[in-house]
């Protein structure tokens, strides 16, 4: 069989632990064998991201520009016990942190529906797609220790030396202070980010933040997706047969726990983050879940939404078999393939990426899967695999497609 061409290449960013070993695994069995793979490949292993000071990172983030398109496995974002663990010239920031930043991106991220793992929430019947801010908040916060009795104010100097003050607390005694910020344009970006992904994917949108507590901080969040919605997407909304509205944060987790599913809640930085992995946690496992980062400039970026499976990486050190899920990592190199073939208009490209996807779920609904699924599916008799057994089992559906 003749391999499947492709014109432009894909931004391939290589990981660590558990997730490089199984992204290797994938390469080698379901994509190499079928595909003339082109990729600009970037190390964003932990050794060579210190090796480069991180530069590497910056460097696959300025080719996912160049390219359009990006594939990421997972990585590790070091805390004190990697410092010495990898022996780190510094605690070097998060790549996907420095990634979304420099894309201007909002991550989107939806469960994989399969029969046999059925969601926690009986009425769920439909992927929720979340989609989070990925800039400022709490991540980019100010933190302080406050250590007696005084008073800590907000400044802001203008250019021409003038102040605004607002007093955040008189404290009477020891306490603590945080400051957040975000930027109107970065806001602006994930709206649209929001309003094109609902409509290349005919989904209604839910945007919801805290505006009756935060009259101010959450307000103009929701001011400015309102005016962006009315100005530029309020009709295109209407031809597509979708809606947008907005919701207070705690109506949006009721509704959503009595919905049936099939929309994007779109949500604050932080929101974002905690909802994603209770939606995820939900609808089965963090491995059996999608995640696109979209830029309003039409970039992509596609990752598995979990971390390195650090715990399977050492038993994989010592020789000992492991069963770790690889359906997100597969389904972060499909969604890549499907969006670089769709923009080259290469059919054949975004086909195998259908027909993998397919081969993935079905081998998961014959009964044939890893330890972590096999603990939650109503399937009766399945047959536990490991790691590699897993990804050759999903080889043997794919040919017999």
């Amino acid at each position: 069989m003749d391999k499947i061409k492709m014109t432009t290449p894909l931004v391939e960013m290589d990981g660590d632990e558990m997730t490089r070993i199984l992204w290797k695994m994938i390469k080698d069995e379901l994509l190499l064998p079928y595909i003339d793979l082109k990729t600009e490949y970037y190390d964003l292993g932990l050794e060579y991201r210190n090796e480069t000071n991180d530069q590497v990172t910056i460097d696959s983030a300025n080719a996912t520009k160049k390219y359009g398109v990006a594939v990421k496995c997972a990585t590790i974002t070091p805390n004190a016990a990697r410092m010495t663990e990898y022996n780190l010239k510094e605690m070097w920031k998060s790549p996907n942190g420095t990634i979304r930043a420099m894309l201007d991106g909002t991550v989107f991220r939806a469960p994989i529906i399969v029969k046999g793992i059925e969601p926690c929430v009986k009425n769920w019947k439909k992927p929720i797609t979340l989609a989070r801010h990925a800039y400022g908040d709490v991540y980019k916060n100010t933190e302080m220790v406050i250590p007696g009795p005084g008073k800590v104010e907000l400044v802001y100097t203008a250019e021409d030396g003038t102040e605004i003050r607002e007093l955040v607390h008189n404290y009477k005694g020891a306490g603590i202070a945080q400051g957040m910020h975000n930027l109107d344009n970065s806001i602006e970006s994930f709206a649209r980010s929001c309003f094109n992904y609902a409509l290349d994917t005919k989904q209604d949108l839910w945007f919801a933040t805290k505006d009756t507590i935060s009259k101010k901080y959450d307000h103009t969040f929701k001011d400015i997706f309102q005016e962006i919605y009315e100005k530029e997407y309020e009709d295109k909304f209407k031809a597509a047969g979708i809606t947008y509205f907005y919701t207070l944060i705690d109506d949006a987790v009721a509704r959503v726990m009595k919905a049936e599913g099939g929309f994007i809640w779109a949500c604050k930085n932080y929101d974002g983050d905690v909802m994603s992995d209770m939606v995820s946690s939900a609808f089965g496992s963090l491995a059996m879940m999608t995640s696109v980062l979209v830029s309003p400039q039409g970039y992509y970026e596609y990752e598995a939404a979990h971390g390195t499976v650090q715990r399977h990486y050492y038993k994989h050190l010592k020789g000992e078999e492991t069963s770790t899920n690889s359906v997100a990592t597969i389904f972060a190199w499909t969604g890549a393939l499907r969006k670089r073939g769709e923009l080259d208009d290469n059919k054949a490209l975004a086909e195998f990426a259908d027909k993998l996807e397919k081969a993935t779920v079905n081998t998961i609904e014959s009964g044939k899967m890893t330890k972590d699924l096999a603990l939650i599916t109503s399937l009766k008799d399945v047959k536990v695999l490991s790691s590699e057994a897993f990804i050759k089992e999903i080889r043997k559906t794919l040919e017999s497609l």
